[in-house]
Parts: C-alpha cells; sequence; structure tokens
C-alpha cells in the first residue's frame, strides 16, 4: 500500500513540484495552501510524512506542527520544512516543535525523495 504525504506550501507550482516528485516515486499525495488547510485535512486518515513550509498566510509552518503534534494520530508524524528561512534560530525553533528535517528552497526534487524515503514511517 502507497505511504501518504502531505505537502503544505502556498505556492502552488511548488506543491506541484513536489507532488510530481512524490508520485513519481509511489506517493500519495494531500495538497494544503496553508496551515490552517492542512490541519482541516487531518481528519484522522493515516500520514506517513508531512512536507511544511514555514512562510504561509492564515497560519505559518511553525505553528501548524505545534497545532498537529497535540492531535494523537499526528503527534509521532515527521515533519519536513521545505523553506527559503535558513536562521538558526527559525531551525530551533523547528526543532522545538517537532521538525525533523530541514530542507532549504531551491531544491532538488531526488533529495527531497531521499530525505522523504529516509523518514517516512513504516
Amino acid at each position: 500500500m502507497a505511504k501518504t504525504v502531505m505537502i503544505i506550501d502556498d505556492s502552488v507550482s511548488l506543491r506541484q513540484v513536489v507532488t510530481i516528485a512524490l508520485k513519481n516515486a509511489g506517493y500519495e499525495v494531500i495538497e494544503a495552501c496553508d496551515g490552517k488547510d492542512a490541519l482541516s485535512k487531518l481528519n484522522g486518515e493515516r500520514i506517513h510524512l508531512i512536507i511544511c513550509d514555514v512562510n504561509m498566510p492564515n497560519m505559518d509552518g511553525i505553528t501548524f506542527v505545534k497545532e498537529a503534534k497535540k492531535l494523537p494520530n499526528y503527534k509521532f508524524t515527521p515533519v519536513i520544512m521545505l523553506t527559503t528561512e535558513s536562521q538558526e534560530d527559525k531551525k530551533l525553533a523547528g526543532q522545538a516543535a517537532g521538525v525533523k528535517a530541514w530542507v532549504v528552497k531551491p531544491f532538488r526534487p531526488e533529495r527531497m525523495i531521499t530525505t522523504v524515503a529516509k523518514l517516512i514511517l513504516p
């Protein structure tokens, strides 16, 4: 059975690039345009990994991770931040919220798939 990955980014083109790369690697994909949209899609269904931007309207990525980690079904779901942010304080805030990996844009899709494969739960 295919693993499910949620991609959260306010950029439609970025979501498309990541979705195509993930689908080509055999993953199911759920897309969300910001943290609020993503939370509304966390309906108890199994999500194996979340890829999330930091800077988004309505709810930023770090706030989303904190909220998602409060939900019993998503407490242990690994999160990759995919962002233009590379400051140490942002990374530390992400780690404190439960982020497992930090990938800075622009990124190579094949590297993203390798990171996803390493972090995804069986």
